[in-house]
């Protein structure tokens, strides 16, 4: 193999798979983070943990070792905020009543944007969506795939930009948590609480108040920030003790052109910090 295609670290905490946006299952993540000599793997699906499982399986079969974890989506002075979960208990009632509201949510959403292309003049049914979301979280790429499947467009980078993404004529925005609530649910189901990709909508002014109600964690590498944002966040989450963590965000090329799987991340003792931490909560 040639040796310039494998990542230079350890372990990408931050990857979507098929049970929610992603292009690949778990067991293909897995595979090609194998190919690419990852030891850690983050399985961070939207609202849903449904992923988990078949990643643990494949990871013990490729030795690598599965941090389990999910993303979600809030809001704050208008700018989206995600927070990342990480080794929450899986069995938590109170964790999994609320992702299946919030996919329930998602599912209300996709509903209304098909209204909303019906009025453009598109027909595009619930069943050709649903045919693109292989796992139990439907949302937005899964219907450009149906766009793009149709001609309507020639891309899903497409699809958004004419069609669903914001300021598009068929955009609808999603049901949101605050971040506070969403901190509160990850570290309610015994996970550690951490503030994906702060640069992408500047959210220094909100860590302040977010670490106060149980933020651990900031996500420093990621394939959005650039090198002035990684010195930036590197500073804040020291100053306030928080753990360091980093990942791609991978979605697959076709989602994220450019966006290599472990083309982010830490080392792997990052994993162990998070594991360690969430012992204790």
């Amino acid at each position: 193999m040639d040796h310039s295609a494998f990542s230079q670290f350890e372990a990408d905490l931050h990857c979507h798979t098929t049970a929610s946006d992603g292009l690949l299952t778990p067991t293909e993540l897995i595979y090609s983070a194998a190919e690419l000599g990852l030891k850690g793997l983050g399985i961070t699906d939207h609202d849903t943990i449904q992923g988990w499982q078949e990643a643990e399986e494949a990871g013990e079969k490729h030795q690598i070792r599965i941090l389990r974890g999910i993303e979600l989506s809030t809001e704050w002075q208008g700018k989206e905020v995600h927070i990342l979960g990480y080794d929450l208990d899986g069995s938590s009632s109170f964790l999994n009543d609320k992702l299946r509201y919030l996919r329930q949510a998602r599912e209300h959403r996709m509903l209304k944007i098909l209204d909303c292309l019906e009025a453009q003049g598109i027909d595009i049914s619930v069943n050709e969506v649903r045919q693109f979301a292989q796992g139990e979280s439907i949302g937005r790429p899964h219907i450009a795939h149906a766009l793009m499947e149709r001609g309507y467009v020639s891309s899903i980078g497409e699809g958004f930009d004419r069609y669903i993404g914001v300021g598009a004529p068929a955009y609808v925005p999603r049901y949101k948590m605050t971040p506070e609530e969403g901190i509160e649910l990850v570290r309610a189901a015994h996970g550690v609480a951490v503030l994906a990709h702060p640069g992408v909508h500047r959210l220094e002014e909100g860590i302040p108040t977010w670490v106060k109600v149980g933020l651990q964690g900031i996500e420093v590498f990621h394939s959005d920030h650039n090198p002035e944002d990684v010195r930036k966040f590197h500073t804040i989450a020291q100053k306030y003790q928080l753990l360091i963590t980093g990942g791609s965000d991978f979605h697959g090329e076709a989602l994220k052109p450019g966006v290599k799987l472990g083309g982010w991340g830490v080392s792997l003792n990052v994993i162990q910090q998070i594991l360690d931490l969430a012992e204790r909560n």
